[in-house]
């Protein structure tokens, strides 16, 4: 009865990349801040969140496609430096500004999917990391547009000091990359990725084009890290070229991983568990770095799976003690 009526309510939910424990995770986040103690800890759920959906966005690819971008800091920097940019120089506003954002790392993107995806994955990420790279090198060489290793100030998009807005609006920019990036998995798409993913020769055998699917599933995960960069700029209000830097694909890496590739809820969970101990460690300033390649070295070697695959090693376990 139980599954039947469970059944009966993923149904309608699937069709939307939800289910009922998605729905019931997203409801206690959305109540998260009237439970808030004070202003810090819900920046902190922000921070979580924020990083839990470039994580899912960085996931979508290194998980299911089995390519890594190791430009992914880079296409977030971009976005919210062009998003602080239409706003200062133009007038966008940022709600257009955020989607433009998202739309240039989506275009950077195509062109790094167009020149590699043809070749082995490690060119796109070689190629995507030295795009980082340059982007960053721009923005540092051009301090009368973006005033370089001086800082942009950029403009919030809400009035007053209550961080609340940015929460909801994060989460809802989390909840909507969660449902179209499960969409993308849950069809036609989401079989050819990974049949990509595990054998990319077997995929081209029965009919999948890497080169088509590859890109679409790259040029998706870029759009995320714009389109995230473009709240972050407004949400932080001071850019500096550090946000492109390598650095941070680092921590977007470390999430991944450890949530688990290919699972996407697995990213965003492992960020509210690692991201509030990442923030107490910033006093530690570049030792921190090394830290997280430990945590990701043994997050590989004891638990490949990542979070998401814990409570199947638990049933595992329980199961051969019972033989």
């Amino acid at each position: 009865m139980k599954n039947e009526l469970y059944n009966r309510l993923s149904a309608p939910l699937k069709k939307i990349g939800l289910s009922p424990l998605s729905v019931a995770a997203f409801i206690l986040l959305a109540l998260f801040p009237f439970v808030s103690p004070n202003a810090y800890i819900t920046k902190l759920g922000i921070t979580c969140i924020m990083w839990g959906t470039l994580a899912m966005g960085f996931d979508f690819s290194v998980g299911y496609i089995n390519v890594s971008n190791w430009g992914y800091a880079g296409l977030m920097g971009l976005g919210a430096y062009v998003s602080a940019l239409l706003l200062k120089f133009f007038d966008i506003t940022p709600w257009a500004g955020m989607i433009i954002a998202g739309c240039t790392a989506a275009a950077i993107g195509f062109v790094i999917a167009v020149l590699t995806m043809r070749m082995d994955a490690m060119f796109t990420a070689l190629l995507a990391w030295f795009v980082g790279i340059v982007l960053q090198n721009i923005v540092t060489a051009l301090p009368e547009i973006t005033r370089g290793a001086m800082g942009l100030n950029v403009k919030p998009i809400f009035r007053g000091a209550s961080p609340t807005p940015y929460y909801y609006l994060i989460l809802a920019i989390c909840i909507l990359t969660f449902c179209v990036l499960h969409i993308f998995v849950n069809s036609k798409f989401g079989f050819s990725f990974k049949a990509l993913g595990q054998d990319i020769e077997a995929a081209k055998a029965i009919g999948i084009s890497p080169f088509k699917y590859r890109t679409i599933n790259f040029v998706v995960s870029c759009f995320v890290a714009g389109l995230v960069g473009g709240f972050y700029g407004h949400y932080i209000g001071v850019l500096s070229p550090n946000v492109l830097g390598t650095k941070n694909v680092v921590q977007i890496l470390v999430i991944a991983y450890i949530g688990g590739r290919g699972s996407i809820w697995g990213p965003l969970l492992a960020s509210f568990l690692l991201m509030p101990i990442f923030e107490s460690m910033n006093s530690l300033v570049e030792i921190k770095y090394i830290i997280y390649g430990l945590v990701l070295i043994i997050s590989m070697i004891f638990f490949p799976g990542g979070i998401c695959k814990l409570p199947e090693k638990v049933r595992q376990i329980i199961k051969d003690r019972k033989k």
